[in-house]
Parts: structure tokens; C-alpha cells; sequence
């Protein structure tokens, strides 16, 4: 028996040490599935180090256009995608086949939240099922995608397990959440320290082996769950901050103040405190949806995740509490929110960027149609209303309009969720008959009728 441990830890060594030597000489041929917002940074930054990169997604449109050497993603200069095409570094793939020549397969695919507010992993699950025949000894595995604790005890290592691999010995797992800010033109890969944890001693070594070329610098952690909880912490804890600055903005229009004086003012303060600002509510791929990652993991064990949920509720509420801002506005006018002609400006989530996931934009055009208004938007950004989660897959025949002063005029209220580069508010200050500001982007003096959401 002894003998047989020994050869069979004899060949674990061989195996990790001839992965770490693949990797220290970046010879090793990485996967990279799901090439998004987070795995297409990372893919072009291990093939600009000279790493052969095969990528891998689900959307035709991503691969055809990796493909011709054009980005997918916003954000990412064609540039860059059609260097790494030419030098030979990146290829796009819409199968897994290629998944058996890759030393290390990195999945960086979406983990968004169901219609009940529960983790919805089906993506992940996929992704493991695909790569399941293409799996051999030798193989690294890392997941990026921010989940709750214990996703990848639960789901990658039986996925392992099921292909007759042990983990620590014949292939090598990892988790190590990505950090990046979409709508940063810096980027965040080679800048950003990297958390990186293993299921195994072994598992960890090769994790840092994998990720200290591209990362700012590495963060091991002693275990997966302890990376898994950090990451939604990290979100979690924007998530609450944001609900207590919603709520004291609420509290000031009752008592009309300007919140955003009340928090320029305490910023001054140089200890003990770090500024939040408020909104129309929470969007994007990971603020919104780990407080329910968590919450959901915590109703599993029993343990109460108050501060959690009620930042979840009050973040919900937003653009609820906007539409209702902008009704008060329109009766003070004697016009009716029925009927009225209101124009967003703004529909993704965030400046700068055109993702609509989980916007409260979406939200609060469901709300006003739900009321009868006659809504259209504008965003740069956004040509053409996208298909979402929030309209259960519906998307409206509505493109963006022109920002000009006839159509803010035809206005009867202008509703600022997102204010994107290059609106021109100035103009929308002067033309419209009353805007109602969810970002207190127009505060100060000026022309026209601005009513604080």
C-alpha cells in the first residue's frame, strides 16, 4: 500500500512540476471560456506575454469577431485583439474541442441572479459539462466567476471527479475572483492585486504560478471558500454602503436638504469615513447580485444576513423611489404621469460604458410604462433598447434619440439616470421644462426647473 501511495504521489509531483515548469517558461497553452468583460482582459494579457490563449464563448458574435481581429467588447481597442490575432496568441472558439490542448482553463462566465433572487449557476454548470470530455491529467482549472462560498468545492471538483481525476494530483483547481472595472480605460489585470486560492497545497502553487505573470501582484488565501467569501464581501460591502446613502438621501429630500452637500461635507472629515453617493438604485454584474449570493448562502447555514438584504431592499427600491419623485414633480405642473412624454437619459448602469445588466434604468422604464407614460431614452451607447432580464426577455422597439434641443423640448419631464460622457446637460438644463436628477449631476444654479430623485 505504501508503495502504491508513493507512486501515485510520485506522479502528482511530476505532473505539478511540469505544469509550473509550462508556465514559468509560458509555454503553457491557456483557455480562457467566456470572453466578456472580464475574460477577454485577461485572455489578451496572457497572449501580449507570449502565452498561446484559446478562447472560448457561447456567442457567435464575440468568436466571428475575435476572429477578424475586432473587439467585442467595449472598452477594448480592435487594436489590441487584431495584434494578438496577427502575433498568433488568441484564437476564438465556439466549441470546446480545443479545451483538451490547453495546460489551464480559466472560466470567467456569468453568474447573475433568477427571477427569485437565488444564485443561478447554470452557466457554470455548462461550462463544466462542455469541458467535461476534454479534461486530462496535467490540467489546471480556475474559476473567476464571483460566487457564493463553496461553489467550487460543490461544482468543480466532482465536475473533476466525474472525468476520473484527482484534484491535487492529476489536475489542479483554483479560485481567483476577477476584479475588473468595465468602463476603466487603465484596465485592471496587470494592476489590481489578485486574490488566489487552491483546494490543495499543490492546487495553490500552481495558482500563483498561473496568475503572477498577468496580475498586479497575487493574495494567496488559505482556502477556496475564504477567496469565494472576499470576493462578495468586497461587493457586499459597496452594496450596503450604497443602501445607507440611499437611504439618508430619502431622509434629506423629506427634510430639503441637498444630500450630496450633507456628503461633500462629511468627506471632509479625514479618518473614519469614505464617500458614497446615491443613485436610482444598483446595476451591473456584481453589486447588485452578491448581496443575494450571500444572503441565499447564509439562509443555508442558519445564520441571520440582516444588513445584507435590507441594503438589498433599499437598493431595490430606487427607481421606484425615482419614478415617484418624478410623479410628485409632474403634479406640481398639473400634468399627469399618464400620458406624459418622458425621456431617460442614460440606460446603462454605469457611465462610460454600454452594459445594461441589471440597470435601474430598465427598471424605471418598466415602471413608467406599467403607468402609462409614453417613455423613449437616449444613450451614445446604447443605439437599441436590449432584451433583459428585468422585462423577462421583452425588448421594446425602441431606439435612442438624438439629445437636441427639439426633442428635450418636446419633453413634458427629462428623467437623468446614467449621465454618459458627452451629454450635453447644460443644453438639457436649458430646453427642458423640468428635469429630475437621480445623480445629482446638475446640482448648482442654472436655468430651468431640476428636482433632485
Amino acid at each position: 500500500m505504501n508503495q502504491v501511495l508513493a507512486r501515485d504521489a510520485g506522479a502528482g509531483r511530476h505532473l505539478r512540476d511540469r505544469l509550473l515548469d509550462l508556465l514559468a517558461s509560458r509555454e503553457a497553452r491557456i483557455g480562457v471560456i467566456g470572453l466578456g468583460y472580464a475574460g477577454l482582459p485577461l485572455a489578451l494579457r496572457y497572449a501580449e506575454l507570449g502565452f498561446v490563449v484559446e478562447g472560448f464563448d457561447i456567442d457567435p458574435a464575440k468568436v466571428e469577431a475575435i476572429e477578424a481581429g475586432r473587439s467585442p467588447v467595449h472598452g477594448i481597442a480592435d487594436a489590441r485583439v487584431a495584434a494578438a490575432r496577427l502575433d498568433g496568441g488568441l484564437r476564438a472558439h465556439g466549441g470546446a474541442a480545443a479545451a483538451a490542448l490547453c495546460d489551464a482553463l480559466i472560466i470567467c462566465v456569468p453568474t447573475p441572479i433568477g427571477p427569485h433572487k437565488e444564485p443561478d449557476l447554470a452557466a457554470v454548470r455548462d461550462t463544466l459539462a462542455a469541458l467535461a470530455p476534454h479534461l486530462r491529467p496535467g490540467q489546471a482549472v480556475a474559476l473567476e466567476s464571483t460566487t457564493y462560498p463553496g461553489t467550487t468545492e460543490e461544482l468543480v471538483l466532482p465536475a473533476l471527479a466525474a472525468a476520473g481525476l484527482v484534484v491535487g494530483r492529476d489536475a489542479f483547481v483554483i479560485y481567483s475572483p476577477e476584479r475588473e472595472d468595465p468602463g476603466n480605460p487603465e484596465g485592471t489585470v496587470a494592476r489590481v492585486p489578485k486574490l488566489v486560492a487552491g483546494a490543495t497545497a499543490d492546487c495553490l502553487a500552481v495558482g500563483r504560478a498561473l496568475y503572477a505573470p498577468v496580475a498586479g501582484s497575487l493574495v494567496p488565501v488559505s482556502s477556496l471558500a475564504v477567496a469565494e467569501l472576499a470576493k462578495c464581501y468586497e461587493n457586499v460591502f459597496r452594496a450596503v454602503n450604497i443602501g445607507l446613502v440611499n437611504e439618508l438621501k430619502r431622509i434629506a429630500h423629506a427634510m430639503a436638504l441637498d444630500v450630496n452637500e450633507v456628503i461633500d461635507a462629511a468627506a471632509t472629515k479625514p479618518f473614519g469615513f469614505m464617500p458614497f453617493r446615491p443613485g436610482p438604485g444598483l446595476g451591473g454584474h456584481c453589486i447588485p447580485v452578491d448581496p443575494y449570493y450571500l444572503a441565499w448562502k447564509a439562509r443555508e447555514l442558519g445564520v441571520p444576513s440582516d444588513f445584507v438584504e435590507l441594503a438589498g431592499r433599499v437598493n431595490d427600491a430606487m427607481p421606484g423611489y425615482a419614478v415617484q419623485r418624478l410623479r410628485d414633480a409632474l403634479d406640481a405642473r398639473g400634468i399627469p404621469l399618464r400620458g406624459a412624454r418622458i425621456l431617460l437619459l442614460g440606460l446603462a448602469y454605469k457611465p462610460g460604458v454600454p452594459d445594461t445588466r441589471e440597470s435601474p434604468a430598465v427598471e424605471i422604464f418598466r415602471l413608467l410604462e406599467a403607468r402609462g407614460a409614453r417613455v423613449a431614452y437616449h444613450d451614445p451607447l446604447v443605439p437599441r433598447f436590449p432584451a433583459t432580464r428585468r422585462l423577462a426577455g421583452a425588448t421594446p422597439a425602441l431606439e435612442s434619440l438624438p439629445l437636441d434641443e427639439a426633442v428635450v423640448a418636446a419633453q413634458d419631464a427629462v428623467l437623468l439616470v446614467t449621465p454618459q460622457p458627452g451629454m450635453d446637460l447644460a443644453m438639457v438644463r436649458r430646453a427642458a421644462a423640468l428635469v429630475v436628477d437621480t445623480r445629482g449631476a446638475m446640482r448648482g444654479e442654472g436655468p430651468g426647473v431640476v428636482v433632485t430623485a
